[in-house]
């Protein structure tokens, strides 16, 4: 069995920010790679897996991923925060590319054998104006896609307004009332010109106070959406329930969940229609895995997040839990430029609105740590911060998230 040799972080992309593991074993050329990707503490990231998680891992079996995993979550004594977790998803991620290797089979043959013919995904659709995302919705449903998500302006649009003085830094001003007018009013427009032909998708971001995303999840219904995204915060159960009482339009919730259970409540009493984690964020593969059974057993769908600042080393490994997990709903797309896929071969690649595994053994996905570093080198040497962007209400009040 393959021992741990040495655990290293590659920082590339433009800005850094894409940290990809590289867990290396004593077996010459075998070596396995993971996603810990953090654009808000890339650093912090980089420094647990190098200073607590490396010393404590190298000379183990390789293969021990389980206990591995266990080891890694009470490694710090206190536990469930996002940034241990990310990073315990690169190591865990790149021990299941090692195991796969080995066998010679692909990850999601590991995990019981393909469970589909194809990997839906939905692409983002967004505009400043109706007309604008209707293009942007054309041109993804001439590339194959039957999934969209769409948005009027990004997160919070069709809510703005302008903004007036403010003792606090400069931000968008949100209005709930006109987004609840607005959104509705969208998918009316879509629907008179697509009629059902495609699934659409919509992201509140958590924007809304409960009383207002209970009255949009309601005016949504003769819309039929795919799902609904993060219309409450997750921890407003109650409010759930709620929504569930009055609306019929499918909810996903779930990209801001680090802890192993927090998930739980909403899923087993059936409040969401899809679980939306981050594999990067969830803990890896090992995880995920578990999480997608219990939702299987409560009728609740996967639809792995993925964002658009991510790497192509998640991406793959959603794509493998969603080649082998029944209960699958749909992936999220990202996509990548030239440069960046040159540094990634063997990274998936979207053909008529699905997402396409390489084939190859392990997550089939490798790193050029060459083109790595020039990637990178616009950023090498420049102090990095980059706080996430916050939206107020008109008062001032800040929006979560």
């Amino acid at each position: 069995m393959a021992k741990i040799a040495g655990i290293k972080c590659i920082r590339t992309r433009h800005d850094r920010t894409w940290t990809i593991v590289k867990v290396e074993t004593d077996q010459p050329g075998l070596y396995g790679i993971g996603s810990a990707s953090d654009m808000y503490h890339p650093t912090a990231v980089e420094q647990v897996i190098e200073e607590l998680l490396a010393p404590l891992l190298i000379g183990r079996e390789a293969g021990q991923i389980e206990d591995i995993w266990q080891t890694m979550y009470t490694s710090g004594y206190w536990r469930n925060g996002a940034t241990l977790h990310t990073a315990m998803s690169g190591i865990d991620m790149a021990l299941w590319d090692i195991k796969g290797k080995q066998a010679g089979m692909p990850v999601y043959e590991l995990l019981g054998g393909p469970a589909r013919s194809e990997i839906r995904a939905y692409g983002h659709a967004n505009g400043n104006t109706y007309e604008q995302l209707e293009e942007e919705v054309e041109r993804y449903r001439e590339q194959g896609y039957s999934h969209i998500r769409v948005q009027l302006g990004g997160y919070g649009g069709g809510g703005f307004v302008a903004g007036g003085s403010s003792i606090f830094p400069p931000a968008n001003r949100f209005d709930e009332d006109l987004y609840v007018k607005a959104i509705p009013e969208m998918f009316e427009k879509l629907r008179v010109r697509y009629g059902m032909e495609l699934k659409f998708t919509h992201d509140v971001h958590e924007h809304l106070n409960p009383a207002a995303a209970v009255a949009l999840a309601k005016r949504l219904d003769p819309y039929h959406l795919f799902f609904l995204e993060d219309l409450l915060q997750v921890e407003h159960t109650e409010w759930y329930r709620q929504v569930r009482n009055v609306s019929t339009t499918p909810q996903a919730v779930g990209e801001l969940f680090v802890h192993p259970q927090e998930w739980l409540p909403l899923v087993k009493e059936r409040l969401i229609d899809f679980v939306r984690m981050r594999v990067s964020k969830a803990g890896g593969i090992t995880p995920c895995r578990k999480i997608a059974a219990v939702c299987e057993a409560f009728g609740v769908r996967t639809a792995w997040q993925e964002g658009g600042e991510n790497d192509p080393v998640n991406q793959v490994a959603a794509a493998h839990l969603d080649m082998a997990i029944w209960n699958f709903g749909v992936q999220e797309s990202n996509h990548f430029n030239e440069r960046e896929r040159e540094v990634f071969p063997g990274m998936a690649v979207f053909e008529g609105g699905c997402l396409k595994l390489s084939g190859k053994p392990g997550l089939g996905i490798d790193i050029d740590e060459e083109k790595a570093l020039l990637l990178a080198e616009p950023a090498l040497g420049k102090t990095y911060h980059r706080p996430y962007k916050l939206d107020r209400r008109p008062d001032g009040t800040l929006v979560r998230p």
